[in-house]
């Protein structure tokens, strides 16, 4: 099979960070399907593993891995599942898929991909392959930060206060949004600098935009709120940690899904008695946890949300077909910083 490998943490300017390659085609055994990828996404984690984890050094297994010096990095991917393990029981060949993979095994920037069925959901059908690569990852963090870490209640009961989430404009920020607004009673505040990512916040839902560049509990307290109940910091966490501790609510929540670039004081939050989480989307897959199989069923939710037009996707733009020179274009991209949407890639 076709694949793209990094065989060396190095720059996205150097044409040898990422590599064409040929490997064995993998055999599906256990609860594994083998997908036939049709589409992929590049993510952030994408980036910051190429340039910094060698290969050999990170937690994954199987095809492309250990003495051959290589992996195959990718996560979020949509296809058609080609062969079943012998202890499936979910899907059969011919079903189209997504998902955003696991951290332990081999990647998706292949054109077959072994993945445990627990953490697969049936693709949108109202979506191609292309525009369905672009959402599992962030919609998988969304959902389990806000109603797995936060403990939003689904449903609309109207006593759930307010909900804040920073980086609003961005696409784990776009799905909360959404998910808050459809699935849930609360006031949804996000933040954002840009005027288009102020817009576009707005027009996914949220009740109020907030700028934060300023502090973020004076930006609550002048729209009339004295509190949040639930804070989502998706982005620049370590920035923001001493103003999000004054805006969460006494016993409220906060749930973290960045990298700090500096340690939190989570000793601010005592005087509120609030609690501090963290949302790492890889747990359960990682760990094979007892309720593994909730992200699979989280996606089918996901699915069914996009195909009723009550949740849009955050595809911006497929640049090409997977293979090296364009998934290096990707990931400069996404290291800009400056993207809006997600890019994806498609065929081989």
């Amino acid at each position: 099979m076709k694949a793209v490998v990094q065989r060396a943490c190095l720059p996205v300017t150097d044409p040898g960070c990422l590599v064409d390659v040929e490997l064995p085609d993998p055999v599906a055994t256990g609860r594994d399907l083998l997908v036939r990828v049709l589409a992929v996404s590049v993510n952030p984690v994408d980036t910051k593993v190429r340039r910094n984890v060698p290969p050999g050094d990170g937690p994954e297994r199987g095809v492309g891995q250990g003495a051959g010096g290589q992996r195959v990095l990718g996560y979020d991917a949509a296809g058609v599942v080609e062969a079943v393990g012998p202890e499936v029981t979910l899907f059969a060949p011919g079903d189209e898929v997504w998902y955003a993979g696991s951290r332990m095994r081999p990647g998706t920037n292949a054109e077959l991909h072994l993945v445990d069925e627990r953490i697969v959901g049936r693709k949108p059908r109202s979506l191609d392959f292309a525009q369905a690569a672009a959402m599992p990852l962030t919609a998988i963090t969304a959902w389990e930060a806000l109603f797995d870490r936060l403990q939003l209640r689904l449903g609309k009961p109207h006593d759930q206060g307010t909900l804040l989430i920073t980086a609003g404009g961005g696409g784990v920020g776009s799905i909360a949004i959404q998910l808050a607004r459809r699935l849930s009673g609360a006031r949804v505040v996000a933040t954002a600098s840009r005027p288009e990512s102020r817009e576009q916040a707005l027009r996914l839902g949220a009740h109020l935009v907030i700028d934060h560049r300023e502090p973020l509990s004076e930006g609550l307290r002048a729209a009339g709120i004295r509190w949040a109940e639930r804070i989502f910091s998706i982005s620049h966490t370590h920035l923001h940690f001493p103003e999000l501790a004054k805006a969460v609510a006494p016993q409220g929540r906060i749930c973290v899904i960045d990298d700090p670039e500096a340690p939190l004081d989570a000793r601010l939050l005592k005087g509120r008695c609030a609690s501090l989480h963290w949302e790492a989307m890889f747990t359960r897959s990682s760990f094979e946890t007892p309720d593994m199989a909730e992200q699979g069923r989280l996606l089918n939710e996901v699915a069914g949300l996009v195909d009723a037009g009550l949740v849009v996707g955050t595809h911006a733009r497929t640049l090409g077909r997977i293979d090296a020179a364009t998934l290096r274009e990707a990931h400069r991209m996404v290291e800009s910083g400056h993207t809006t949407g997600k890019f994806t890639l498609a065929g081989f």
